[in-house]
């Protein structure tokens, strides 16, 4: 019997970059079945939603999920000390990570375990993960990345790593526009990600992190060749990178819990012209104070547009938690707003994003920019108006609306407060319609919706046999089965 090369999954504890993660593991799977995955489950203090999802996924022959969770005392002392807090909790699982490792797989010889005769062929790390490469060095194994964002931003990345080696740069306050390679047009250093405006503890920790992804075998990331050609140029002529996999969209399935939440909402899709739904929804951590909710109100039913809006309780002030669902949305909406939007607006909490993405009545999308949500509008051909919230979305947006002409700005210096220190910043109805009323301009002849199509249409190119992320994949599997040969 052939012996199966295992590779353990290192996510971090987003629910975001777990779901990736599984979503990655799935179609390793699905291409090469001589490959099988531990995937383990570091649990955060806040869960952000990453349990309900695993217990929403059907079993697969070849994939297991290890809880390697670390003594709750120990994280609630880590969280005094909110910088390092994600690398020292990472960190904290390096024991439990290699006693999994001792006690289910062994690297030199086969062992036997639920998946059969199985040799360990390498770990694949989350961006933030970094740390875990000395615990693959303890069993003589490889490491790869598995990066959950754009290749602009990982160039960027590479880019501010080298410059704080030779520079104490500071672009907090600057209004400078900046040459950032994996980026064709001038970059505003107002919009830049926080650990590349300036150097602090926490950004250090960061670009630490980034210097070690060159003692990897490969950096896998969640992008097609068609999509970021000048990025992906860009890192390679730089020859700072290991081999780099451009292995398409990763998309996160909708949760198989909430039937139905989708059958309400696909019914109401279905009962929609083509194109004409405007779909606004924020990410995992997405929510607006009540001044905000108003003018987005404001703004749909000025449009004139039809419209599904997820709209989300805030957490409380300063709590790092997922927003929730509202028991009654009218505590926040402008008064009379759902009966003058009935039959043309729906209102709900948690939406399939996926599903709704692909239904043909949809038309724009109303986006944080955050990289999953990017890569499943473009791969659904929905165009973009773009209102980053928080992390590299404000990088995101720029390369959707300055680089790649699939969105349009509503805001794209907007950053979320959420620890309430600021205050609150406002974005008027008339910046939020305006954008809704560009994309739905001119229908389908629309010059951003034609490009959006034109790049929906490369991306399933991109996976058909003989395509660039097909070929990409294929490469990377032969590499992970190269290191049990």
């Amino acid at each position: 019997m052939e012996t199966k090369a295992e590779l353990v999954f290192i996510p971090s504890p987003g629910l975001g970059h777990v779901a990736s993660a599984v979503e990655f593991a799935k179609l390793v799977l699905a291409t090469n079945e001589r490959l099988c995955i531990s995937l383990l489950i570091m649990k955060h203090p806040a869960d952000f939603g990453v349990q309900s999802y695993l217990q929403s996924l059907p079993s697969l022959s070849r994939l297991r999920f290890i809880d390697v969770s670390i003594d709750p005392k120990l994280v609630v002392e880590l969280l005094s000390n909110k910088d390092r807090f994600l690398y020292d909790f990472i960190d904290g699982h390096k024991q439990k990570v290699s006693e999994f490792v001792t006690n289910n797989i062994t690297s030199n010889n086969s062992s036997s375990s639920q998946f059969g005769s199985t040799r360990l062929a390498g770990f694949v790390l989350d961006m933030f993960c970094i740390s875990m490469i000395d615990v693959a060095n303890e069993f003589c194994v490889p490491s790869y990345i598995f990066f959950t964002s754009a290749a602009a931003f990982l160039a960027s990345s590479f880019h501010f790593e080298a410059l704080r080696s030779t520079s104490k740069f500071d672009y907090s306050e600057s209004d400078e526009e900046l040459s950032i390679p994996g980026f064709k047009n001038p970059y505003p250093a107002k919009i830049l990600p926080k650990p590349a405006k300036a150097i602090t503890p926490s950004s250090s920790l960061y670009y630490d992190g980034i210097r070690r992804f060159r003692e990897t075998k490969g950096i896998v990331i969640n992008t097609f060749a068609e999509l970021e050609p000048f990025a992906l140029q860009s890192l390679s002529d730089a020859k700072i990178a290991p081999p780099i996999y451009p292995i398409h969209a990763v998309f996160n399935s909708d949760d198989n819990e909430k039937k139905q939440e989708i059958e309400s909402i696909v019914e109401w899709l279905d009962d929609q012209p083509n194109s004409s739904v405007v779909f606004l929804c924020f990410g995992t951590m997405g929510s607006f104070e009540p001044e905000q909710v108003k003018e987005i109100a404001i703004a749909l039913e000025r449009s004139g547009h039809r419209f599904l809006w997820s709209l989300r309780r805030p957490p409380p002030k300063g709590k790092i938690e997922m927003p929730s669902n509202y028991d009654n949305s009218e505590e926040v909406l402008p008064e009379g707003f759902l009966e003058r939007t009935k039959g043309i607006g729906k209102v709900v909490g948690w939406v399939p994003q996926v599903t709704v993405l692909s239904h043909p009545a949809v038309g724009v999308f109303v986006s944080h920019c955050g990289w999953n949500s990017t890569m499943e509008s473009v791969c659904c051909g929905v165009p973009i108006a773009a209102w980053p919230l928080y992390a590299e979305q404000h990088m995101n947006a720029f390369l959707l609306v300055k680089e790649l002409g699939l969105a349009v700005e509503i805001r794209m210096d907007y950053v979320k407060d959420f620890e309430g220190k600021n205050p609150v910043d406002v974005v008027s109805a008339e910046e939020i319609e305006g954008a809704i009323q560009k994309l739905m301009a001119n229908g389908e002849e629309n010059e951003v919706r034609k490009r959006v199509k034109e790049l929906r249409e490369k991306s399933r190119k991109a996976m058909e046999e003989g395509g660039s992320s097909y070929t990409s994949l294929r490469l990377l599997i032969e590499d992970f089965i190269s290191n049990i040969s």
